[in-house]
């Protein structure tokens, strides 16, 4: 193998490295995105559970009047 062909692999190899290593930064950045959101939508889940119930006492917000009445 010449010189020149050598070195043209180094540099494609080194450059892949550091694809994946930016590809691996990025994943995992995306990871902890999702693990927030997760933890976002489930704590919206509980509010919205915790809501329903406060509303199925008989006494809906939309049933009851409005204090000026």
């Amino acid at each position: 193998m010449n010189e020149e062909r050598l070195i043209d692999i180094e540099a494609k190899i080194t450059f892949q490295e550091d694809q994946l290593e930016e590809l691996n930064k990025t994943v995992y950045q995306q990871q902890l995105k999702i693990e927030r959101l997760e933890a976002i939508c489930e704590a919206l889940a509980n509010e919205l559970r915790g809501l329903a119930e406060a509303g199925s006492d008989g006494r809906s917000a939309a049933n009851e009047r409005p204090p000026h009445y």
